[in-house]
């Protein structure tokens, strides 16, 4: 049987042991979530042989700054086969508007002269009428034998040669007509002659327009400042329009993804302050975030979470929006999260 002092010395061993294990537990954070960041993958727009890529992995790239350049040749020299036939038909369009002024002119003239032949017409119809009356008296003169035979003769004369007068400047005026007509078709068709080069025009000028924005996205500019995480090319391959070249991102501010249960969920707040702490290395940094998202809906715990209540089926996930200081944290490193 144990001595009664040599039982309480055990006892308190163990106690001072059970409160030794208890202070070195560390206490468990709120949350485990991972680092993200707003990854862009920038891509070639036109495809070629990369003559130039300054890209390497862990640079750093300001916002503008060109990345790559894609060999423009055949781009340049279709642009100027482009060109070249936007002054072909440019100088078509300057003879056919030359034509369409030369046929213009002609139809006016044509015009004119019908319009003459219409006016006197006019003038010989007057006559005519005169003429009739002149005869018509006659006729009755010489009827009451007051008219010789030859005056009469005169009058008829007179009133049938200006009848056979206007029908002649009829047949004229409806020659002139024709003329006019045909003068208004060539018009027409020289002007349909003139719009299709207008259209041909415009056609090149898009053409060229669009070349020389093909040869301008040649030069690949970075989109954002940020840094580069990986590279998928080198210089002197050849790319297809779309492909990816390498993928940056602004790593001076992340996000860390976190799961937390429904009883955390009434004290997490859009903007409520978190400290993340790096879950690898001896110091164990801890960073200063903000909550700048929280979702609206529950989800299962994903496989790789862990929460404060593992018994919890559903989870919530928020965004902690960190400034990572010092370049510290990586993308897809697991962190704890105190709110």
């Amino acid at each position: 049987m144990m001595h009664p002092r040599k039982l309480a010395v055990g006892r308190w061993a163990l106690a001072v042991c059970v409160a030794l294990a208890a202070c070195n537990r560390a206490e468990q954070p709120d949350a485990y979530g991972n680092v993200e960041a707003t990854e862009v993958i920038v891509s070639s727009e036109v495809g070629g042989q990369l003559t130039t890529f300054a890209v390497e992995e862990g640079q750093m790239l300001a916002a503008g700054e060109k990345a790559a350049t894609v060999d423009p040749t055949q781009l340049t020299l279709q642009r100027d086969q482009a060109a070249a036939q936007r002054e072909t038909a440019a100088s078509r369009a300057g003879e056919i508007n030359s034509q369409v002024q030369a046929l213009t002119a002609q139809r006016e003239a044509l015009e004119a002269q019908r319009q003459s032949a219409i006016a006197q017409r006019s003038a010989l119809q007057a006559q005519l009428e005169i003429a009739q009356r002149n005869l018509e008296r006659t006729q009755r003169l010489s009827a009451a034998q007051a008219a010789t035979t030859q005056q009469l003769d005169q009058a008829e004369r007179d009133a049938r040669v200006l009848q056979e007068q206007i029908k002649a400047q009829d047949q004229q005026i409806a020659a002139q007509a024709r003329q006019v007509a045909a003068q208004n078709a060539q018009v027409a068709a020289a002007q349909q002659q003139h719009r299709t080069a207008q259209t041909q025009i415009a056609a090149a000028d898009a053409q060229v327009a669009q070349l020389d924005d093909r040869i301008r996205r040649t030069a690949v500019t970075n989109p954002s400042a940020g840094t580069v995480l990986v590279t998928y090319v080198k210089r002197g391959e050849i790319v297809q329009a779309g492909q990816p070249l390498y993928k940056i991102a602004d790593m001076g501010a992340v996000d860390v993804r976190a799961y937390v249960t429904e009883p955390q969920l009434a004290d997490v707040k859009i903007g409520k302050q978190a400290r993340v702490t790096l879950d690898a290395g001896d110091n164990h940094p801890t960073l200063s975030g903000t909550v700048s998202w929280v979702s609206a809906q529950a989800e299962f715990t994903p496989t790789p979470i862990q929460t404060r209540d593992e018994r919890a089926d559903l989870v919530y996930a928020v965004k902690i929006r960190v400034a990572n200081q010092n370049g510290v944290l990586k993308v897809g490193m697991p962190v704890d999260v105190d709110f």
